[in-house]
Parts: structure tokens; sequence; C-alpha cells
């Protein structure tokens, strides 16, 4: 069973399962098709004779071990960071070898934001800012493809939530209801 639905509650769905905007893996890119012409520039260029197959699989082990560093590995953190929006909670998830996860419960967020630079707008990119009860500061997202939206989707899955546990015979949960004191986080996580 994929990543998000083995870690959904019974009656939980997916609403929206994001990985970062896809601009954060232009760079990796475009630094391999460099690589690759530099690397076939280069080799073209080593003269002929007993060691030119000894330099040109040195120029290839370089351009492989660059491009590991600075291309796969961007382009693995890319795919195995993850943003789920369900029905009950804001799931993240983000690491290659080590991960590191927080989930959100929709009935803790008291606030939603987002900001995007002009270059933001152009993309449809920008900064997602949740304020949650019983936390110091905001958890921040970055590089979130449609900002806008995603901040409107949660607001309205926050009102969802409230009008759910309302209608189970409970009261809609304020933003201190479920305070707990060993929840407390440091101010403003960024992701």
């Amino acid at each position: 069973m994929p990543y998000p639905d083995k870690v959904l509650g019974e009656d939980e769905e997916v609403v929206r399962h994001l990985h970062p905007h896809w601009l954060t893996v232009l760079r990796p890119v475009v630094l391999f098709l460099v690589l690759v012409g530099a690397t076939s520039f280069g080799a073209a260029l080593v003269p002929a004779g007993a060691d030119q197959g000894t330099w040109r699989l040195v120029l290839v082990a370089a351009a492989l071990l660059l491009g590991l560093v600075f291309v796969a590995v961007p382009l693995l953190r890319w795919r195995t960071t993850h943003y789920v929006f369900t029905t009950h909670r804001l799931l993240f998830r983000t690491g290659v070898l080590a991960r590191h996860g927080r989930d959100i419960g929709l009935s803790r967020i008291t606030d939603v934001s987002f900001r995007q630079s002009l270059w933001d707008r152009v993309v449809d990119s920008g900064t997602v800012s949740i304020e949650t009860a019983g936390e110091g500061g905001p958890t921040v997202f970055s590089a979130i493809p449609d900002s806008e939206g995603v901040q409107q989707l949660l607001n309205q899955l926050v009102e969802e939530d409230a009008d759910r546990r309302a209608a189970r015979g409970g009261h809609p949960a304020g933003p201190y209801d479920q305070y707990d004191p060993s929840d407390a986080q440091h101010p403003t996580e960024r992701f």
C-alpha cells in the first residue's frame, strides 16, 4: 500500500496530495543537461594516446559523482517530500534515508495564510503559514504549488472538520479546546 494510504485512519480520505513546486527540480534538471554536455565535450577534447581511455573514465566518474550529489539527491528529496491534506489532518513527510514528519489535526489549526512574491505569482507557487493551537509560532511550508488554492482548501477543510465534529454530537473544536502543553514545539518550523 503506497504512502499516504497506509497512514490513513478508518474514515479518513485524501483530499489533495502535493510535492514541492516543480521549479524546485528545474535547477537539477538543467544541471544534468549541462553536466552531460560538458562531459561529452571534455571527452572529445581528451587527446589521443595510450591514456585516452583512462582520462575519459576519470571524466565520466567525476560527472557521475557530481550528478549523484547535485542531480539525483535533489530529485529524490523532491520526490520524497509530501504534503497531504486529508479530511482529518495535514500530513507532512520528507527525507530520503532519514525521515521527518509532522501531522497537524485540522481541529488544531487556527489560521492559514499564504505569501507570494511577484515571481511566485507568475509560476503559481508560494509559502503557506499555518498557526496551530498550543504552538509558539507558525509552521511554514515553502515552494507550495497553488499556495492560494491550498490556503483556501485548508480553510474549507477546517470548517468542514468543525461541522463534522459538531454533527457527531460533540461541540465544534475551538482553537484552544485540545491544547496540550506537552505538544508544544519550537517556534516557527520551516519545511
